[in-house]
């Protein structure tokens, strides 16, 4: 997937669970999401071009990407991908400082930084989430740029109207650091 990315020249990067394991406690995920800027507007030719390459999960794929800004694929060694259609400012950003991880000594693969995947979890705010950000606190600590991080995120926190957000990442915080 990221060879095809790169093929067409599109801005993109790795979030969710790879990038977990670059940056909190790795743990078992049975996908890889991205985060693959298209802008507001442009999702379609996006969502085709891939839809042309790789089998959509859904029978409807198309259509539920573009009402839902994901787009769920599977490659053909069997990954499924959950491709995220970015267009906000915050997944702008995001993309702009990604960096290669090598994964071997052979492939690398472009991540968000540890920052970035604090705001991706804390605003995704599901359990497992919560529990990716407490193990990236917990390896990452004081390497964190939490001036950042809360520049990016209480945007996002208003836009989802759900304060508890901050309230659960400070305490995470308070206890991890």
């Amino acid at each position: 997937m990221q060879e095809f990315c790169q093929s067409q020249n599109w801005r993109f990067c790795f979030i969710g669970g790879l990038a977990v394991q670059r940056w909190g406690q790795p743990r078992f995920t049975k996908d890889a999401d991205l985060t693959l800027l298209t802008g507001f507007g442009r999702e379609a030719s996006f969502v085709d071009t891939l839809l042309n390459v790789f089998p959509g999960r859904r029978a409807d794929a198309r259509e539920f990407a573009l009402r839902y800004r994901v787009l769920l694929l599977k490659e053909q060694t069997g990954i499924s991908f959950d491709i995220a259609l970015g267009a906000l400012p915050f997944e702008e950003n995001c993309v702009g400082r990604a960096t290669l991880w090598p994964v071997s000594e052979n492939a690398s693969l472009l991540t968000c930084s540890a920052d970035d995947l604090i705001v991706h979890k804390a605003f995704a705010a599901r359990d497992v989430d919560w529990s990716d950000v407490e193990s990236i606190l917990m390896r990452q600590g004081n390497k964190l740029n939490f001036d950042l991080i809360w520049s990016e995120l209480r945007p996002l926190i208003e836009l989802k109207e759900d304060p508890a957000i901050e309230t659960r990442l400070r305490t995470l915080m308070a206890r991890c650091l």
